[in-house]
Parts: C-alpha cells; structure tokens; sequence
C-alpha cells in the first residue's frame, strides 16, 4: 500500500521514506527507524562503539599508573567504590537520556534549558582532550613504524644516549680496604687498582633504562620545561597527521562506517593483551610488579588522601566517558525500545575488568624491569606516558622477535585510541547535527573532515618539543575537575529540578515497567549518595590543590595560570547559558527562573510515534512548521 506523506511526519517501525528530491544522507539508511538521524546498523555496532569508546589508552597508560602512583592494590577499593556509588549511576543515566530524546549533549538540555550550559562544557571538555589524545595516538603510531627495524632503536644504549644510560645500576663510589685504612673512592679508582667495595657502602649512579632516554630524547625530543617550547618535531606532526586522516576516513559516513571499523579496534586489542600478560607472567622478578599492584606491597594508608580518591573518580569518568557528552550523543542513536539498562551494565563491567585485566599485563612488566635494574617497584617509572612508552617498549625489546611484538603492541595502542577517538569526534559532529541538521544532511563528510583539519592544527603545539608538558597540562586541568563538575550539574539538574521519578517513568518508556525494588539502588545513588560523592570530593579536590608537574619538572606560574584558564573556558557557559535564557523568558525574575527549569515546548521523545499519552501534548515548532509548508515524499508499507 502506498501514500503520500509530509516530511514533518517522522515514520516509525517497518515505514521507508524516500525523499524525491534525491537528497541522500549517509548517516541514515531506509531500514532506520528515526529516518532524519539514522540509526545504528545493528545492536553490535553501537555495544562495540560503546566499549571501544570507554576501552581507550587509558586503561593501559592511565588506570595501571594511578594504580601504581596512589598505594598498588589499594587503590582498587575507591575504584570499586566509585564505580558502584557515581560511574554505573551516571553511565545509565547518561544512556537514558540521549536515548530517551534521539539528541546530542547539548541538544537533549531541552529537558532543564537553564541547565544546557552544562552540554556545551562537556563539549567543550572533549575537544580539549580529542586534541590532545590524539597527540598520544601519534605517539604510537610513531613507535609503530620506529618497529619495522631488525634491532629496535630502543632495546639499547646507542648513538643518542649519554653517560647515564644503562640496562643495569651503575656503581658510583664505596668504601674500600687501601694499606690497611678504610677510604671511600670512586668505583674507577676501585677498579684500576683492583681493590674490592665492602659490603653495604656501594652508592649507584642515577641510571635510566635505554627506553626511557629515547621517549626523552629521540620520540619527544623533550625541552626543559613548558617555558621551552623549541620547534615543532616534524615527524611527530607527521604521526599527528597521518592519525587524524584516519578518523576522518573512519567518520566520513559517520556511525554508518565507524560503526563497523569497530568491530576490529574494539576486538582485537583483547588479543594482544592476553599475549603481553602471559608473556609478561614468565619473566624474572614478574611476582614483585604483580604484589605491589594487588599483594602485600600495597600501601592502604594512601586512602587516607584526598588525591586518591579524586584520582579513582576522575578515571572512572575517564574511563567510562561519563560526563564527556559521548555516551548522550552514541545513545542518541539508538531504537527507543532498546534496553539501555543491560547495554550500561554491560559495558561497564567489561571496561572495569579490561582495566584491571591490563594492570596485570602491566605490572608483571614492572616487576621484571624492577629485577633487571635491582630497583623497588615504586622507583621504576616516572609517569604514566612512561607506562606505555617506556615499560612495555623496554619489554618489548627483550622478547624473542621483539620488532614483531612490538608492532603488534603499538598497532594495538592505535587501535584503542582510535575508537575512543570516533565516539569523541562523533560527539562534535552529533552536537553539529542537532543545530545544523539541514547542513550536516547535505555536507556531513566536509563538515568532518573540516573538524578533523582543525584540531589538527590546534594539536600542533602538543607535537613541540615542550609538548609533552602541554598534553599533561590539560589532562591535569581538562580531565579533571571540568567533568567533575559537569558530572554534579547534570546528576542535580536532571533528578532535583527536572525531577527524578519523572525521569524514570520517561526510562521505564523505553525498557517497560519495572518494580519499586528494581529503582531502589537507583533512586538512592541519584538522589543522594551520587551528587553528595561528587560534590564532597571535588571539594575537597580543589581544596587540597597541588600545582601540575611532569615527572620531576615543575610548571612554571604562568603555565598553571593557562591550566586555570582552560578549566574556566570549559565551565564559564554554564553560568552565561543561564544568563542568557532567563533574560530571553517573559515575566518577573522568579517567573523567568522557573519557566527556565521546565522542560522545552519540544522535549520528548524524538518520534511522534513514541510520545505516547504523556508526550502527546508536545509539538515540535520546526515539525509544525514544516507540515504548513509540506514536501512531498512517498511512503512505502
């Protein structure tokens, strides 16, 4: 049966609408439900998406560090805790929403418009860190082709190296036996008069592992701090090229194209990680690295500091992409009917277990490097660029066909940082579509490629030989507390002011009715436990501030300065967002606040089809307007 219909009537169910002015949208295809923004594919497209998207390069780099730096195996207790009480609550809630109204982070703020300042900072939060985390994907990629050599340039002490380099400590001075008196000289004294050291007077030379003085010296070409920004490091600009024409490559058709790269970058790292773990697990000295991370070497007195626990919340935001805007803008694409509760529970559990997974692989690694240099565990690395940069490629370089795994090691570092990267750029263009949606219809693939050309420029001063200490000025600053505090904004907007049994009864809409035991935990992290975490923690964050620094390097005042610029870039919408709605509402200043807390004439479900009796009220002001001026379009049954 055929028909004729308006284009203001979005099709629901088995319906294809086929627009006879031969206008094609890549993103949306005719089995798609919402035909106007396209839908995924399948149900595995967007689970990998989801877990490619919060499985990122900071599970390896990240995670295992903040483990090692805040007391090993202890910290797994605020992790746990965190995840529980604010990651999983905010996952789910996140998920929710972008599904519930099919709109990106900024967009779906049409359920609180006095709040929508609070999308525009997650927004802005993501560029910041997509520039900069692409910097790190430039890093492997580097690595990556430094692999296709029969030695690996980093498995020794070679042309680049200085007197401080070596696989093993070096003695410096002692106490020795000379006619009979006891006097303490240098070990090349000691050796060129064949006198022996006495027990337990040996002092070593501060000695640094091959790999670390080619991350220093050959990869970054690093400067002496942030005040020496020395020229740009060609080849690294290259790398950061050369990984930018690859998520656009990915994103030129949007979720439709990265929808299924990720069947392979979310896939196969897992492959690799099991080899490095059991690999990792023979080597000399792997038991020690494994008990600091989870054994009798972990320090329990850590939890007593307020770092560590702004650390465990900061990683599983990190981590899980809560409050980044992704999760709304990935979500946003799905079918209203699917059961965005198990997809959170799901995706949650398999990147905290990844996290830990990778810990192992890690700290195994550790341990070994510990033994060869005969140094603690704690005394190993400096940092947690060092972590994937230093610790693997050094182990790496002492496996059998070391240039093969190394390869296969950093092919899955790109592989992680880039599918974290489609959902990131995904997010931009999303929040582009929701405003622009005629101009993202007709240019998707200019508009992308566009973005993906802009923060590449803007990345560049990440690539200089200072650049190292931009990219961790703005993890520091960007990575934490902006999405902390986006975090309690929207956990407060959402369930105090828009109100949170409303806002269950808009889920249960989706995956159907569910009991009063079945919210309890739900209600109880969203109405209090949640935002009172939160809020307690970013208190005490900013509180107990410690200026930023890049191993033993210190940032300079000025550099701190443009860290507390950045953060308050990202978060000074929030308050003009506000500003501006309340001065565009009609009536007295209360008047003004409070039409401003209710939802727009628009929020709701994005389909006509699924508003039901509770949305049926609600007509969009562009739909509307367009069946006054209606297209003719051809509906097929």
């Amino acid at each position: 049966m055929g028909m004729l219909s308006l284009p203001g009537f979005l099709s629901c169910g088995k319906k294809k609408e086929f627009n006879l002015t031969n206008e094609k949208d890549v993103h949306s295809s005719d089995s798609d439900e919402n035909s106007e923004r396209g839908n995924w594919s399948n149900k595995g497209d967007y689970l990998l998406s989801m877990v490619g998207y919060a499985v990122g390069l900071g599970n390896v780099w990240r995670f295992p560090y903040l483990t090692y730096q805040n007391g090993g195996g202890a910290f797994l207790i605020p992790y746990t805790v965190m995840l529980a009480l604010a990651g999983l609550p905010l996952f789910f809630m996140e998920c929710s929403l972008g599904q519930f109204a099919s709109l990106g982070p900024v967009s779906v703020w049409r359920i609180l418009p006095l709040f929508q300042g609070v999308g525009i900072t997650m927004v802005i939060i993501s560029t910041f860190v997509t520039i900069y985390y692409n910097v790190i994907i430039a890093y492997a990629l580097y690595y990556l082709f430094a692999s296709f050599q029969k030695v690996l340039p980093w498995s020794d002490c070679f042309s680049w190296a200085d007197e401080f380099c070596s696989k093993t400590r070096i003695v410096s001075d002692c106490n020795t036996t000379l006619h009979g008196e006891i006097i303490h000289a240098n070990y090349s004294f000691i050796t060129s008069n064949n006198l022996t050291c006495i027990n337990g007077t040996i002092n070593y030379k501060p000695v640094q592992f091959p790999s670390e003085q080619y991350w220093n010296k050959v990869t970054l070409q690093r400067s002496s701090g942030l005040d020496e920004t020395g020229r740009i490091v060609w080849y690294l600009a290259l790398c950061l090229l050369l990984s930018w024409m690859i998520v656009g490559a990915a994103l030129f058709k949007g979720i439709k194209s990265s929808g299924k790269v990720v069947y392979f970058t979310a896939l196969f790292p897992y492959v690799i990680l099991l080899i490095l773990l059991v690999r990792g697990a023979t080597l000399e000295g792997a038991l020690d690295g494994i008990e600091y991370y989870i054994g009798r070497q972990s320090n329990i007195t850590k939890l007593m500091e307020a770092e560590v626990w702004k650390d465990a919340a900061t990683q599983i935001f990190y981590s899980l992409s809560v409050a980044w805007g992704g999760l709304v803008a990935l979500s946003s694409y799905n079918k209203f009917h699917n059961n965005c509760y198990s997809d959170a529970i799901l995706v949650c559990v398999t990147n905290c277990v990844t996290s830990i997974f990778a810990g192992f692989a890690i700290f195994s690694i550790l341990g070994h490097m510990a033994f060869v240099s005969e140094r603690p565990v704690s005394e190993v690395v400096d940092s947690g660029f060092d972590l994937a940069f230093v610790a693997y490629p050094e182990a790496l370089s002492k496996l059998p066909v070391s240039p093969l795994w190394s390869f296969l090691f950093f092919f899955m570092l790109l592989l992680l940082g880039l599918d974290s990267q489609f959902a990131t750029i995904e997010t931009l263009t999303t929040t582009i579509q929701d405003i622009y949606p005629k101009v993202m219809k007709k240019l998707r693939m200019p508009v992308t490629l566009g973005l993906c050309t802009l923060l590449f420029f803007l990345g560049l001063i990440c690539v200089t030989q200072a650049g190292i200490y931009w990219v961790n000025l703005i993890d520091h600053f960007c990575a934490g507390w902006g999405i902390l505090i986006a975090a309690v904004l929207e956990i407060v907007g959402i369930i105090y002011i828009y109100g949170g049994n409303r806002f269950i009864e808009d889920i249960e809409m989706m995956i159907g009715k569910k009991s009063r035991l079945f919210w309890l935990w739900w209600r109880m992290c969203w109405f209090f436990i949640t935002p009172v975490l939160l809020m307690a923690i970013l208190v005490w964050s900013l509180v107990t501030f410690s200026h930023p620094s890049y191993g033993s390097v210190l940032y300079p005042t000025w550099g701190t300065a443009v860290g507390w610029c950045m953060i308050i870039f990202c978060v000074i919408w929030i308050p003009i967002v506000a500003i501006v709605k309340i001065v565009k509402a009609e009536g007295n200043l209360v008047q003004r606040i409070v039409s401003c807390c209710r939802p727009a004439a628009n929020w709701g479900p994005y389909l006509e089809c699924h508003r039901g009796e509770r949305y049926s009220h609600i007509v969009d002001p562009k739909k509307k307007k367009e069946h006054e001026i209606p297209t003719v379009s051809a509906v097929v049954y």
